[in-house]
């Protein structure tokens, strides 16, 4: 998609900021910050915003079943603007300073106001999608629609307590992880295939079939992030070699390598040392490297590929050349290097 559709992507994000007094400007201003509108002095700026992947899948899925762009603008707003609650709510939890190269919301002004203010973002999500009836969509479509976004949140909601609850412990099976990252991203990207259509005015079939198609998109991206954590190139990625590693993160290439070896084995003891100990990082690399596991991750990758393109093949194509462009985007994501 042109970069045209990213501009009024953002100008719908910022359409739903309300007006507001002087008082409270700091709080509309943190999370302006965040989203990259402003700086840390709360002065305007334009940061990075990400892909914008999932906005972007979402007008792509309103067209492909004939649906108008201005139809969907307020839901692909509402998406990203939740995608990036998760984020702010994320960085806490995870206690990360940085985010897309710039010190995360809470690092700067503190925990509670972080917290408060991926709150208030959470909130301009669902303001958004509310826009959809301001546009001509009828409201129980719309009614439907943000029946089914908080359906999905709360299945995020559950990846996030998954994904806290099992930090730490090695014996975490390959399918738990799968049923982690399936709630905690997955299900996101599947609402942006899924309420997209419905924006669109498709049918309960065309939104089941691109639902199923983000969902392995989404299943099929977390893994691939998996590899590039172990072995991204650090000139590609920005990050350290085997970066998760060091933050003794356990994505799937982990958990397949610590089944395959002994409990007082290289990896397993890197996974009781305090993060910040590296010394045995390059033997765990060679672990990695001995297990298998980027060759199984990667087969998985490939094979949620396969199952979201065959879902893709189900959907009654209104607009080829938004089909192709959805196409595209997935191709683009396989065997991407950051």
């Amino acid at each position: 998609m042109s970069n045209d559709i990213r501009v009024q992507i953002r100008a719908e994000m910022q359409a739903v900021f309300p007006e507001h007094e002087a008082l409270v400007a700091e709080f509309y201003g943190m999370q302006e910050y965040h989203l990259g509108w402003r700086n840390r002095n709360l002065q305007t700026e334009s940061a990075d915003p990400g892909k914008l992947l999932r906005p972007i899948m979402t007008l792509l899925a309103a067209q492909i079943v004939g649906g108008d762009v201005r139809h969907a603008l307020p839901l692909a707003a509402g998406i990203q603007l939740l995608h990036d609650f998760s984020l702010i709510h994320d960085d806490i939890q995870d206690n990360s300073d940085l985010r897309r190269g710039r010190q995360t919301l809470w690092s700067i002004w503190g925990i509670a106001q972080g917290i408060n203010a991926g709150d208030g973002m959470f909130v301009l999500a669902h303001m958004a999608i509310q826009r959809m009836y301001d546009v001509g969509v009828p409201a129980e479509r719309v009614l439907d629609v943000l029946r089914r976004f908080d359906r999905a949140i709360l299945q995020i909601c559950e990846g996030q307590h998954l994904d806290m609850k099992f930090e730490g412990d090695c014996s975490i099976s390959q399918s738990a992880y799968i049923a982690m990252v399936t709630r905690k991203t997955a299900v996101l990207v599947a609402s942006c295939g899924e309420l997209g259509a419905l924006a669109g005015g498709g049918t309960d079939a065309d939104a089941n079939a691109l639902a199923e198609f983000g969902l392995h998109l989404g299943i099929a991206f977390q893994m691939q992030d998996d590899i590039l954590g172990i072995w991204g190139d650090p000139a590609v990625t920005g990050k350290p070699l085997a970066a998760d590693l060091a933050r003794r993160k356990l994505s799937l290439p982990v958990i397949h390598a610590l089944a395959h070896e002994s409990a007082d084995g290289v990896l397993h003891q890197l996974y009781i040392t305090p993060v910040g100990d590296d010394r045995l990082i390059d033997a765990a690399i060679q672990v990695m490297n001995q297990s298998g596991a980027e060759q199984a991750v990667t087969e998985l990758v490939e094979s949620h590929y396969q199952r979201a393109y065959a879902a893709l093949s189900r959907v009654t194509v209104v607009n080829h050349d938004a089909y192709a462009q959805l196409h595209a985007l997935a191709n683009g994501l396989l065997g991407r290097k950051v």
